[in-house]
Parts: C-alpha cells; structure tokens; sequence
C-alpha cells in the first residue's frame, strides 16, 4: 500500500504542527454550539494552547454512573487509561453546559431539574476520574448561556451561589 501523498490534498492548514503535549484532556459535550467557546477558555481562559479532547453527548455526565450510560462510561474510562498511559495525561477539565439536551432528551429529566443534577454529575464524575488515577488533577466547570454569551464558572463557585 502507497502512503498518502500529501500534495494530493484539497485543504493545507496554516496552523504549525506543535510536537510537545500539554498533558491535558478536555471533556465536554459534543454540542458544537458551545465548542468554540470552550476551545476560547479551555486556551484563553485557563491557558491550555492544546489539549486532548474527549467530546461526547453529555460531557461529563456519562462518568456519573448511571444504568443507561455504563458503555460510555466503560469506553471513557479505557480512553481517560489510554490518555494517561500514551500522553502522560496529568490533567482533567471536564465542562457541563446549561440546558444539555443527554440530560433532557436521553436522561429525561425535567429542565427545573437539570442544573442541579449537572452538578450532581459533575461531583461524581471528579470522583470517577479520581477513582482511575489518584494523581490526576481534576477542574469541574459549567458553562452557563446568557443571551449570545457563554460564562464558565467554576462548579464551587456555581453551587456556592446556589446555596
């Protein structure tokens, strides 16, 4: 078999080849709504210039071991493995965001009901990547819409003001 010619491709990016890892994953959901807002604060924000990424329906919400998600949560748990064995992952960011439709649609969960169980996830889902390696850093947020603007927030900081 011949490799691929690269010459041979419709597309070349203008972005550099960066050869080093940051040993950091991003876990969020797939909503591609709110992908270039977390690729802003994920490299702006808590200055991470690349990360793995693990974007799947629900984000974090598939590690908060419910009956319904076991499969995802098994293969992200032998990816989250794989991460730390291959790229020295060392650090974990997981994202949640307002009105995720795997908590409305998939869950079935009310909306006056989502927030507090996303926080809930997200609690259980620290613990769950905890759980897998010790030594892993692991940072909870939740990104919030306000008309055209999304705010990530710290999860304390979010169920500080929640009371």
């Amino acid at each position: 078999m011949n490799p691929i010619n690269p010459h041979s491709v419709d597309f070349h990016s203008t972005v550099p080849f960066e050869t080093s890892r940051i040993h950091a994953v991003a876990m969020y959901c797939s909503d591609g709504r709110f992908g270039e807002q977390c690729d802003e604060f994920l490299q702006q924000g808590l200055g991470l210039p690349r990360y793995d990424r693990l974007a799947v329906p629900g984000g974090p919400a598939c590690l908060a071991g419910y009956d319904t998600t076991h499969r995802q949560e098994e293969g992200l748990i032998e990816e989250i493995k794989f991460l730390i064995q291959v790229h020295g992952l060392a650090r974990v960011v997981l994202i949640a965001h307002q009105g995720c439709a795997f908590y409305t649609e998939f869950l079935r969960f009310q909306m006056d009901e989502l927030l507090a169980h996303q926080c809930e996830d997200l609690t259980k889902a620290v613990r769950r990547v905890q759980e897998i390696d010790h030594r892993l850093s692991v940072e909870p947020y939740f990104a919030l819409r306000s008309e055209q603007t999304v705010h990530f927030r710290k999860l304390a900081d979010l169920q500080s003001d929640l009371g």
